[in-house]
């Protein structure tokens, strides 16, 4: 397989920003329809390597959306991570709105219009035919994550206000979009052909513009897809996982699509998570109960390589002890210790003494500026596989994908994120503890949780899809959910006078308005 070239994300980045900004100063200006530029006027392998970087979750620099939506929201919701801050809003199920709506708003401008302005060039192209499909394969990863987060949004006539002149997108149903998504991922793999030449190149930071590597990412998306669909449409999903299962879907760890960031501080090169938990808000925040306690239950050799106990977290250079004893979570929906209130901290059952006795993420491999980010794995995919395995979908063995997921989502510890537990270590831990059938679909998705860590937003989505792990919501004074878990994010405010008719009529579709509470088209 082809991985990415060695490139300057910096250099790219700079040249992009100066050569968008211009371009879109002259649209406003000369009312130039972009549709008519030519590629000699806009640098659409800049565009996509934005597209790739934004996507990742730090489209400011400042890792904007990351902080938001995928640390404070999910993953305190899905109980990963813990906060006695009062910002940190998703501890405790209380209502931000520019934090719900920090995703659309930097993705939908940038990332989303990118994409799209690159597939409008690329698609009648025929030198660029590889790159077309590439970006039509992203592109759905793109707007998988965006509806699984929202719900209805603005698919069809999305990121086309230059293009088109639309700036008040329809709000296209979940179930439109994901019909979409399938068609798409299917016509774009098949057409992928690896004796064309690669014009993409180092400006794919995910596979360097690999054919056969895109084929996998995007067969493997669509096993992700179509178990979306395990409540409301199980016969289209059965029908999506053979398909993909047919044509060839990751299978070891070096399939995975990850972007390998670099210490470039203020830009999008760094890692907008490790940014946030290492320099923005490094104390701002714990190590879950619920999630510490799982990993200590079930003796999991990857908590050393996740967690650490720093004496000072807003240090750092302390890397802290990672000694899988010390390891501590702090309990989800409490307030700061010795704050006075009912929920202090210091109430808590267990409380240490000391709050910096709690873990916080591991500085060795996911709080790092060049942390990995891991847009979709092969372990994830495996998973997801024996669970369709388990349901009857497929004639395969369950075990078998559960234990490669298991292996595999072990193994990408060491080989991609710099520490993991030696291969000893992991086939000691599966023989302990093998695929059980009686208790599969919970054991199949508490794994998929612990392998998710850091990709919050999929770990929400996945819960919200399956029901695991077995969560216990807080219950704290002034929520906006009566004590329990959101199940999606709320549209910007702005939307309601900007888009107001497209906005209402979304609305208007969702068992509950515009709250965390409703549900998206497949979690029923």
């Amino acid at each position: 397989m082809q991985k990415p070239h060695s490139i300057s994300y910096v250099f790219i980045l700079l040249a992009l920003i100066l050569l968008t900004n211009s371009c879109k100063k002259g649209f406003e200006t000369i009312n130039t329809n972009p549709g008519q530029l030519t590629a000699g006027q806009i640098n659409f392998s800049a565009l996509f390597t934005n597209a790739q970087l934004q996507t990742s979750g730090n489209s400011d620099g400042n890792g904007y959306e990351d902080w938001r939506n995928n640390l404070i929201y999910s993953g305190c919701m899905i109980q990963h991570l813990s906060s006695t801050s009062s910002y940190w809003d998703g501890d405790k199920y209380l209502y931000s709105a520019p934090y719900n709506s920090a995703y659309w708003d930097e993705n939908y401008p940038k990332a989303i219009a990118d994409i799209v302005e690159v597939a409008q060039h690329t698609r009648n192209d025929s030198t660029q035919f590889n790159f077309y499909q590439i970006t039509r394969i992203f592109k759905v990863f793109m707007f998988q994550r965006m509806t699984d987060m929202y719900g209805d949004c603005p698919y069809f006539q999305a990121g086309r206000g230059y293009i088109d002149s639309i700036v008040m997108p329809v709000y296209d149903k979940q179930q439109d979009i994901y019909n979409d998504l399938f068609t798409e991922l299917k016509d774009a793999a098949t057409k992928l052909d690896p004796t064309r030449p690669n014009t993409v190149g180092a400006a794919d930071l995910l596979y360097g513009g690999d054919a056969m590597a895109w084929k996998k990412f995007a067969w493997s998306e669509m096993v992700r897809l179509a178990m979306r669909l395990t409540k409301v449409a199980p016969d289209s999903a059965a029908k999506w996982v053979q398909i993909a299962v047919q044509e060839g879907v990751m299978n070891s760890w070096s399939d995975n699509a990850v972007l390998h960031h670099e210490i470039a501080v203020s830009t999008p090169v760094v890692n907008g998570s490790g940014l946030v938990l290492t320099a923005t808000d490094p104390n701002g925040y714990r190590m879950s109960k619920t999630f510490i306690d799982f990993l200590h239950n079930t003796g999991d050799p990857r908590l050393p390589y996740l967690a650490t106990v720093c004496a000072n977290p807003n240090q750092s250079a302390d890397k802290g002890d990672t000694t899988f004893n010390r390891q501590m979570g702090q309990p989800n929906g409490y307030d700061p210790p010795r704050s006075g209130t009912h929920y202090d901290l210091i109430k808590a059952p267990g409380w240490p003494g000391d709050q910096n006795s709690y873990s916080i993420v591991n500085r060795y491999t996911f709080a790092r500026l060049d942390a990995p980010t891991f847009f979709l794995t092969c372990a994830e995919t495996q998973l997801l596989l024996a669970e369709a395995a388990w349901r009857g979908w497929i004639s395969d063995d369950p075990a078998t994908h559960y234990n490669i997921g298991v292996m595999t989502a072990m193994q990408q510890l060491k080989a991609q994120a710099s520490a993991g537990p030696a291969d000893s270590l992991i086939t000691t831990w599966l023989t302990a503890h093998p695929y059980d059938p009686a208790n599969a679909l919970q054991q199949i998705n508490d794994q998929y949780w612990v392998t998710g860590f850091m990709d919050e937003n999929e770990c929400f989505a996945n819960w919200r899809r399956c029901g695991y792990p077995t969560l216990t919501p807080v219950n704290y004074p002034s929520n906006i959910t009566g004590g329990t878990i959101p199940r999606r994010f709320t549209y910007p405010q702005s939307e309601a006078s900007a888009n107001t008719v497209n906005y209402n009529a979304a609305v208007s579709r969702l068992s509950n308005g515009d709250r965390m509470t409703s549900r998206v088209w497949w979690d029923k």
